[in-house]
C-alpha cells in the first residue's frame, strides 16, 4: 500500500470533505480525488460514499481509517521520542482546551512559555468538545472534568470558582443587589442549550434563593461562556461566570461575593506515551507555576 496515498486518505477522512483536505495537504482537490480513486482501485474496495454534504466512510473505509489512526499515532510517538533525545525540549506540542479558558487565560501566557522554550513549536486547539488524545489529535488536554479514560495521565490543575457578575453600566441603572432576595428584581442571562457547559449546574444562579426548585426566567440565553461575558459587559443583565474570565475585564463587578457557585475542576491530561517527553514536562511545569500564583 502506498504510504503517501494512505496519508491523503487519512487527511480526507478526518476532514470529512475534499475542500478542507486541500488546505491540510496543500494539494488541489482534483489531485486528492485522483489519489483516493487510485487507492480504492488498488484495494479493490470503495472507501467513501460521496453525497451532496460531503463524504462518509464505508465500512471498509472505517476499518482502514481506524488502522491508519493507530499507525500515525504510533509514528508520532516515535517522533516524540527521537526529538526528545536532544538536550533541550523541542518539537511540536499541540494543546487543546475549551474555547473560553484557551482564549482568555492560556493564550496571553503562551508567549512567555515560548521565550523560555524557543525550540518548541506550539499549536493551540480550542474546542468545547474533547479531542482524542489517544490518536494524537492533541498531545495535552486541559479539561474541565476528570477524564474517564484510565489510560490517560491526569492531574488536577486548579479549582475554577464561579460567582454572579454584572456590569457597572447595568448596576448603575438597576441597583446593586445586597441580598439573595433582591436578585428577584434583576434581569438574568443564562447558559443556553447546544454546546455543553463546563459548569456542572449552569442554572444555579437562576435557582439561588428560590423555593420548590423554581428558577428565575432569564431574559436571554447564550450557549457560550465568552458570549455570557460579552452580554454582561454590554449591560444586558447579571450572569454566573468563572472568576478567571473577569479578572482582566473592565467594568465588571462581582455580585454577592460571599455566594459561590459550583466549582469546576480543571485537569492537565496527556497520554501515557508522552510521560517522559521533555516538552510535555516543560509545559506542565510552566502551567503549574502559573496557577500556583492564584492567577485563576
Amino acid at each position: 500500500m502506498d504510504w503517501d496515498k494512505l496519508k491523503i486518505f487519512y487527511a480526507v477522512a478526518e476532514a470529512g470533505n475534499f475542500t478542507k483536505a486541500t488546505y491540510l495537504l496543500n494539494l488541489s482537490q482534483s489531485a486528492i480525488s485522483r489519489q483516493i480513486q487510485s487507492l480504492e482501485y488498488e484495494l479493490k474496495t470503495l472507501l467513501f460514499e460521496r453525497h451532496a454534504r460531503g463524504l462518509s466512510l464505508t465500512e471498509n473505509g472505517e476499518y482502514l481509517f481506524k488502522t491508519a489512526s493507530e499507525v500515525i499515532a504510533k509514528l508520532r510517538d516515535v517522533e516524540s521520542t527521537l526529538m526528545d533525545k536532544k538536550n533541550k525540549p523541542s518539537g511540536k506540542l499541540t494543546v487543546t482546551t475549551v474555547v473560553t479558558l484557551g482564549t482568555i487565560w492560556l493564550t496571553p501566557r503562551i508567549q512567555e512559555f515560548m521565550k523560555l522554550n524557543p525550540e518548541i513549536e506550539i499549536e493551540l486547539i480550542f474546542d468545547d468538545k474533547e479531542l482524542d488524545l489517544s490518536t494524537r489529535q492533541a498531545d495535552i488536554g486541559i479539561w474541565m472534568r476528570r477524564p474517564k479514560q484510565l489510560s490517560y495521565i491526569q492531574k488536577k490543575l486548579i479549582d475554577i470558582n464561579y460567582h454572579i457578575y454584572g456590569s457597572t453600566k447595568y448596576l448603575e441603572q438597576y441597583g446593586y443587589p445586597k441580598t439573595i432576595t433582591e436578585l428577584n428584581k434583576h434581569k438574568f442571562i443564562s447558559f443556553g442549550r447546544g454546546t455543553p457547559s463546563p459548569v456542572f449546574n449552569p442554572d444555579w444562579a437562576l435557582k439561588l434563593g428560590m423555593k420548590y426548585n423554581k428558577k428565575r426566567k432569564p431574559i436571554m440565553k447564550v450557549n457560550s461562556i465568552y458570549g455570557l461575558l460579552l452580554a454582561v459587559q454590554s449591560g444586558v443583565g447579571l450572569a454566573a461566570l468563572p472568576d478567571y474570565i473577569t479578572m482582566s475585564t473592565a467594568n465588571i463587578v462581582k455580585i454577592l461575593p460571599h455566594i459561590e457557585g459550583p466549582k469546576t475542576e480543571a485537569y492537565f491530561v496527556y497520554p501515557q506515551s508522552l510521560k517522559n517527553v521533555a516538552r510535555v514536562i516543560a509545559f506542565r511545569n510552566f502551567l503549574y507555576s502559573k496557577v500556583s500564583k492564584w492567577e485563576f
